[in-house]
């Protein structure tokens, strides 16, 4: 049976505090191990910025134990995608510091995560197949963000390369790559980005000011169906809010959870209370709204 998991980007934000988070946090409190209450995927971040630790991911992997199902999916280390300039030692500290994450069997993906600028060109995609050759011991993802990317025979070069294609939602300016549902692996993935037009290309304060957008139920639903196209062709699909700002991606992951599954999930009360929208999906308030009319209170 294929396997759907939905989760959000990353974990560690300051302005998840209270919204996401509950506040005070109890002692020992750690992101990850809460939100694997709720979600059995989430996408690491920070290992885009510098390579973890085998300490680190051993933690990580500790913290998610009490759900047998959780599995993370990883970007690589921008050196390789970003600056391109990284080195086989540099191959070496990222591969030894995902080493206790793989043995765990708890990494559904190492996701290669590359800027609009980089386009289906020769030179582009003979880096690919190099770096391809560097990490084929992971199950890869692709992301890409420029539309030359869309084409069937590169999409068949990466089936035949076992390297999965991933489906991202983004403001649709210039050439930037539109909607897709496409699966070359038996990895699926999505990513949903938001749609945040006036910050995407700008130079912001904040880098989480690019992914300051809240989808509509609405705005979500088409994705259900492209959700539903992708795991119909895949063993295992990962689905991802990147919309992170103010635990947005949280609201949101919920919320495709409920669309998919068809049944009510299960919410934290603070983040319902920041977003009474949720009410709609919270497996709570509904059993609560039930309770209620069932004893003839209120009207």
């Amino acid at each position: 049976m294929t396997v759907v998991r939905i989760g959000p980007a990353g974990w560690s934000y300051k302005d998840w505090e209270g919204i996401v988070y509950p506040q005070p946090r109890p002692r020992g409190f750690h992101g990850a191990e809460y939100l694997a209450q709720f979600f059995n995927t989430i996408e690491v971040n920070s290992s885009f910025y510098g390579a973890p630790t085998a300490t680190v991911t051993s933690e990580w992997v500790k913290r998610v134990e009490h759900n047998p199902d959780f599995k993370f999916t990883v970007k690589l280390w921008r050196g390789f995608t970003h600056e391109r300039n990284a080195s086989s030692e540099d191959e070496k500290t990222f591969k030894a510091g995902m080493a206790p994450v793989l043995e765990a069997e708890r990494l559904g993906a190492l996701l290669l995560q590359f800027p609009w600028s980089f386009k289906n060109t020769p030179d582009d995609r003979e880096y690919l197949i190099q770096l391809h050759s560097r990490f084929s011991s992971f199950p890869l993802v692709l992301e890409v963000r420029h539309r030359s990317w869309n084409d069937p025979a590169l999409l068949d070069t990466l089936a035949a390369m076992r390297i999965g294609f991933c489906n991202i939602d983004q403001p649709h300016i210039g050439r930037s790559l539109r909607a897709t549902a496409e699966t070359t692996s038996s990895v699926g993935y999505i990513r949903l980005h938001g749609r945040n037009y006036q910050n995407w290309f700008a130079e912001n304060k904040k880098p989480s000011d690019r992914y300051d957008y809240l989808y509509s139920v609405k705005e979500l639903e088409p994705w259900v169906e492209r959700v539903k196209t992708v795991s119909s062709r895949a063993a295992e699909t990962y689905v991802v809010t990147n919309n992170h700002y103010l635990g947005k991606a949280v609201v949101n992951a919920f919320e495709l959870t409920a669309l998919v599954t068809g049944e009510p999930v299960e919410t934290p009360e603070q983040l319902v209370q920041h977003y009474p929208r949720l009410k709609a999906v919270s497996s709570s308030h509904k059993q609560s709204s039930g309770r209620h009319s069932e004893t003839g209170g209120g009207k």
